[in-house]
């Protein structure tokens, strides 16, 4: 027999509305009973129906999520965390792909992505802080990443800067004095390399390191390849560096791939930081160290601020601008 509402409640040891509230996103719970009531759901296997439920709330019971890559290790992650909690509080995703490209970002955010849902959580790329801000979402919204939409939505992201100033602080800390950076993308609008551009700056002018235009690699994307190219071209040049600070963990296993090829002992001769605690980098030989956002954060928080938005008679809740811890996980490249 399957579990019911009141099952949970007992369980958990709550009344019933506040399982419903749980469950709904609705209403404010404690963290302490929201996580009793979370593990009660999943010990009872317990499934809300959601078309009784949506049938009396007007709601599709459904989400979207608009994210560049599909392929992107780092946004697979992620975006099965957000399935995940979702699914805890009763909603279905449907997933699309941008691409980056402004105009299915714009498509998205007007439309909604064309289907019925009930909010939209995307991550963009192309669109200007200030487009993001003017335009009129179909749907509740919350913006994922570095495009702020200042202050016209919820904001969920992490701090690029600082995150930038800790990999490359560890570097220089370790002795390195030749740091080099991989990843700027000058074609892109997407702030996630100036970001963390900035952050590496700083840490290197604070140390008084030199940081020639040469030590900068632009790349056309952040993947292995764009990486392996731009390791290449660092050797290649008149002075190769002993650090390598990476804006993605898939650019830095490419510049690990070619230090490899190449006979550059890492981190003996050479240190390399990622960005994005891919599943990838704890496996590679050596294993790789990296910046982790907290992903589970980032879906709890995305959620939660959609949920809020979603059960506000009239869409009234302020905007939130929130900002997701990091850390530096030290592993056996640097």
């Amino acid at each position: 027999m399957s579990s019911r509402l009141k099952d949970v409640a007992a369980r958990a040891g709550v009344s019933p509305r506040t399982v419903s509230n749980v469950v709904s996103g609705s209403g404010s719970v404690a963290p302490d009973t929201r996580r009793r009531v979370q593990e009660a759901i999943e010990e009872l296997g317990y499934r809300p129906n959601l078309a009784a439920r949506t049938l009396r709330a007007g709601r599709t019971g459904v989400i979207g999520l608009a994210i560049p890559e599909l392929h992107s290790p780092y946004f697979g992650e992620l975006a099965g965390l957000l399935v995940d909690e979702a699914r805890r509080r009763g909603w279905t995703v449907v997933i699309d792909q941008t691409r980056g490209e402004a105009e299915a970002e714009r498509r998205l955010l007007a439309q909604g992505g064309g289907r019925a849902v009930d909010g939209l959580i995307v991550s963009p790329w192309a669109l200007s802080p200030a487009e993001l801000a003017a335009t009129a979402p179909a749907v509740p919204v919350v913006i994922l990443g570095e495009r702020s939409p200042q202050g016209a939505a919820d904001h969920v992201a992490v701090d690029n800067v600082a995150a930038a100033d800790e990999a490359t602080t560890h570097l220089v800390r370790s002795g390195r004095r030749r740091v080099a950076a991989i990843g700027l993308q000058p074609h892109l609008h997407n702030g996630t390399a100036l970001l963390r551009a900035e952050g590496y700056l700083r840490a290197l002018n604070r140390a008084g390191l030199p940081h020639p235009p040469g030590a900068q690699q632009t790349v056309t994307a952040l993947h292995r390849a764009d990486g392996a190219r731009a390791m290449a071209a660092l050797l290649d040049g008149p002075e190769p560096p002993d650090a390598v600070f990476a804006f993605s963990d898939e650019l830095a296993l490419g510049a690990l791939h070619v230090a490899h090829e190449r006979g550059v002992r890492v981190p003996g001769e050479l240190a390399i930081v990622g960005f994005d605690d891919i599943e990838d980098g704890r496996y590679s030989h050596p294993p790789l160290t990296t910046i982790a956002p907290d992903k589970h954060q980032i879906a709890q928080r995305s959620l939660q601020c959609l949920a809020d938005r979603v059960h506000s008679p009239g869409n009234t809740v302020p905007p939130q601008e929130l900002t997701v811890p990091h850390r530096l996980v030290r592993r056996g490249t640097a």
